[in-house]
């Protein structure tokens, strides 16, 4: 594999609702990509900015969407099929993670169908702390890969 890859930043994730529904964080991501013949594999480890204890209104969201994830994709006769995972890194209680399968498919021209499942935990920030199965299907115009 070779590197392909490499980036660092602040994120800010937001679904922009007032509270007792909100739910944000902000986090420093790193990205080191590799790709190799058909394959790409990404790592993405995260640390989240410390928020004061009195007004964090998302508690222990690292503990649930994960301190990072692995990404790792084959490209085969059009098709790009993906397996995505996410852990909090930490035993007993706080030990939490999700996984994802995806697969996009050609339709016509630069068209593609996309369906994915994903279990786990965040796969939305209102109920990241909620383990959730999720089946999705769609349309796409581009491949990220």
């Amino acid at each position: 594999f070779k590197g392909s890859m490499a980036s660092i930043g602040i994120n800010h994730q937001s679904n922009g609702r007032a509270l007792p529904l909100s739910r944000n964080w902000n986090r420093i991501v790193a990205q080191l990509g590799f790709e190799r013949d058909d394959w790409m594999v990404m790592l993405r480890p995260w640390w989240r900015l410390p928020e004061d204890r009195d007004s964090d209104d998302n508690p222990g969201m690292e503990d649930y969407i994960g301190r990072g994830e692995l990404t790792v994709a084959h490209k085969w006769q059009g098709h790009v099929f993906s397996v995505q995972a996410r852990h909090s890194l930490r035993g007993g209680d706080r030990s939490h993670g999700s996984a994802q399968a995806a697969w996009s498919f050609p339709i016509s021209g630069d068209l593609k169908g996309y369906a994915q499942i994903f279990s786990g935990y965040g796969e939305s920030l209102i109920d990241y702390n909620s383990r959730q199965t999720t089946i999705g299907v769609g349309i796409s115009v581009a491949d990220w890969f």
